[in-house]
């Protein structure tokens, strides 16, 4: 039987249309921090800081760890790419992730500065997605704290809706971001301490993936 496509031909389809799918993210990523009230250049910095300080942890505490240690499957990765394994001595090394955690946080007080909404409507938008984002969030072993990655910015949309529809979107992404920063982060540092772990990154690992996705699709959806 003559086949008509070379493996070319499938290379070239796989290639446009991972092209395509990048280039729709990236029209909604414009469309996000269009309704976020940010020019496009801004938006480009904020997204190039977020994806590169996701791999700068800087620390800031050490806890104690009640947990027994855990033997954490390392990635693998080739030759010299090949992660070392960190040492567990009781106690747990906290860390604070640029991309995750203080980009974030800084553009939700620029949004908060530069927009008409209250002091009182942040508060009660942060309080309800930290709540949410506690009861939805489970400590997993040899990822840490891991919730259904709809729930927060789902939320944060309706809350950011339905208080203050005018300032929806920033509202949803600052209650999003920083909802799920404390609720299922700062509040779970109990649950830790028990999974028996050298390190935890506060808005690093999978946790940057929820809260970037979660700031983005609330402001989306708001």
């Amino acid at each position: 039987m003559k086949h008509y496509f070379s493996p070319g031909h499938l290379l070239l389809f796989i290639f446009l249309l991972g092209l395509m799918a990048l280039l729709v993210q990236m029209e909604l990523l414009s469309f996000a921090f269009a309704k976020l009230g940010l020019p496009p250049e801004m938006g480009l910095m904020v997204l190039s800081l977020s994806l590169l300080g996701s791999a700068i942890n800087l620390p800031v505490a050490q806890i104690k760890s009640h947990g027994p240690a855990q033997q954490f499957p390392q990635p693998v990765y080739w030759g010299l790419l090949r992660l070392p394994t960190q040492p567990f001595h009781g106690e747990t090394q906290i860390f604070i992730n640029i991309g995750g955690c203080l980009i974030p946080s800084t553009l939700s007080i620029y949004l908060f500065s530069n927009s008409t909404l209250s002091l009182a409507a942040v508060l009660s938008g942060i309080g309800i997605i930290a709540i949410i984002s506690y009861f939805f969030s489970r400590p997993i072993q040899g990822l840490g704290i891991g919730m259904p990655i709809l729930v927060a910015p789902v939320s944060a949309a309706l809350i950011g809706s339905i208080i203050n529809p005018e300032q929806s979107a920033p509202l949803a992404y600052i209650s999003g971001t920083l909802g799920v920063l404390i609720g299922a982060d700062l509040l779970r540092m109990k649950d830790i301490a028990r999974l028996g772990t050298p390190y935890a990154s506060i808005g690093g690992a999978g946790t940057f993936d929820g809260i970037f996705i979660t700031g983005i699709v609330a402001a989306l959806l708001a």
